[in-house]
């Protein structure tokens, strides 16, 4: 506002003082005039651009994408984004997708899907994993290759199916079954058979928990939420926040990345089906579903589980300008963090938030939109408390002050992972292409992508909206 009315002030004596034509006094007055917030273009460094982002609807496990595999559902993506974009599929030089829970039959699952696209088998591709940010980390892979001139156009991704994670058999029967396979006799495959006890029987079930510590996520998230004071109320209340937003944006056409899916032998699936408003008496009677009987976190104001598949197609500038497109947004400065896995598993976005913003020269005031992922109600909340602490910032992160928490008019204003779905690799590009496309429709400049991963590990980025 000072620079403004120093403006003001200074064209008023211009226009009184000036003998020169109106019309050079309006040219000179333009150029004191107040502009927009300066670019984060560097010298010296490409321009990476989003030039579109899609994803197939995210639905809750054991549902419509029950019956299918990983690979099906990131070639799904990759279709919606050649359909979206009609990028010919030669011009990408190289494909990159996250995936957190591995089929084995298709471990390289960004290979498979791609041939499976139709994409030339002289593509490479190549799959990344980092927990939750497993779709962030393939963006910033293809940032890298773009930077480094190794590729002008990429692919990046992240898959999830949580409707059927390998189970596996226990310890003792895989090492039996082995060792069976190359007994020569009869004698020695009944004498290892004869050794199979009841116990061996016992599968070994998937866990969302950490190695490191034996904890499960839930229970991580039950803990933080109490070490920062967050009520099941107010976790209750953001959860039915995010629902009511996504609702909304649903209802309104706001989220522009989803494409439709025919699922094989099915009806095509055409939006999220996990995004349920509900009310706050309803959620108040469900039972805590990690800390019985006192915690605070439960099925309601958790993330629930999520098959789907994200894709976006990254160019360098030059490359998306010649080729004819509008890019969505710049891909700016991005970090990566790492904390305690045990007392700060899921505040990585605290943690990477002031060290990003740094990074670009930027501060909290600059950004217009806020896209954090929601594994818990609970976790964003005790994020948004450490931000905003100073003892927190000085005692834990060895920071002068506190970076503060977002706005919450301009947090996840579309709704997040808690009602639309958290397919865990998935979500990355998800929350970068919906701050691309909220930047475009409220008038904004800059937004600033975080998220938590396992292992305590965390990632933000700032997204530039592109020129319009």
């Amino acid at each position: 506002m000072a620079c403004f009315i120093l403006n003001l002030r200074c064209s008023d004596t211009l226009w009184r003082s000036s003998k020169l034509p109106t019309a050079t006094i309006c040219a000179l007055l333009a150029t004191v005039q107040p502009k927009s917030k300066k670019t984060l273009a560097k010298s010296g460094v490409k321009n990476i651009v989003v030039v579109e982002g899609v994803r197939i609807p995210f639905l809750q496990s054991g549902t419509s994408y029950a019956d299918l595999m990983p690979h099906d559902l990131a070639r799904a993506a990759l279709q919606g984004l050649l359909n979206r974009t009609s990028v010919p599929r030669d011009v990408v030089d190289y494909i990159v997708y996250g995936t957190v829970i591995q089929e084995v039959k298709t471990s390289n699952v960004a290979r498979e899907a791609a041939l499976g696209a139709g994409f030339s088998d002289k593509t490479p591709a190549h799959t990344v994993t980092m927990a939750c940010i497993s779709s962030n980390q393939a963006m910033t892979t293809g940032v890298g290759m773009i930077a480094a001139g190794q590729c002008d156009v990429v692919v990046a991704g992240g898959v999830e199916l949580m409707s059927d994670v390998p189970i596996r058999h226990s310890r003792k029967m895989r090492k039996t079954m082995l060792t069976l396979n190359r007994a020569k006799t009869l004698g020695q495959k009944l004498s290892l058979i004869s050794k199979i006890r009841p116990d061996y029987f016992a599968p070994e079930l998937p866990a969302v928990a950490e190695f490191s510590t034996s904890e499960t996520m839930g229970h991580s998230a039950d803990r933080l939420a109490a070490a920062f004071g967050i009520s099941r109320l107010e976790q209750d209340e953001y959860a039915l926040r995010s629902h009511t937003l996504a609702k909304k944006a649903q209802d309104g056409g706001l989220l522009l990345d989803v494409v439709p899916f025919k699922v094989p032998g099915k009806d095509t699936v055409t939006k999220d089906n996990g995004i349920r408003p509900s009310s706050m008496e309803q959620m108040g009677k469900l039972k805590p579903a990690f800390v019985k009987p006192y915690g605070t976190v439960t099925a309601a104001n958790s993330s629930f589980l999520t098959d789907g598949a994200s894709a976006v197609l990254l160019m360098s500038e030059e490359k998306a300008l010649a080729m004819g497109y509008k890019p969505k947004a710049y891909l700016r400065d991005f970090v990566y963090v790492s904390q305690d896995p045990k007392d700060q598993l899921l505040l990585g976005p605290t943690y990477a938030t002031p060290k990003v913003l740094e990074k670009a020269g930027l501060t909290m005031a600059d950004i217009d939109v806020f896209e954090f992922h929601e594994a818990f109600a609970g976790q964003i909340l005790a994020n948004l408390k450490a931000m905003d602490s100073d003892w927190f910032a000085q005692n834990c992160m060895g920071r002068k002050s506190k970076v503060g928490a977002p706005p919450l008019e301009k947090f996840n204003n579309w709704g997040g992972s808690l009602s639309l779905g958290h397919p865990f690799a998935a979500t990355g590009c998800r929350l970068v292409i919906t701050a691309a496309h909220r930047l475009k429709k409220e008038g904004g400049q800059y937004g600033l992508v975080a998220a938590c991963a396992a292992g305590g590990q965390g990632h933000a980025m700032i997204v530039e909206l592109y020129p319009q």
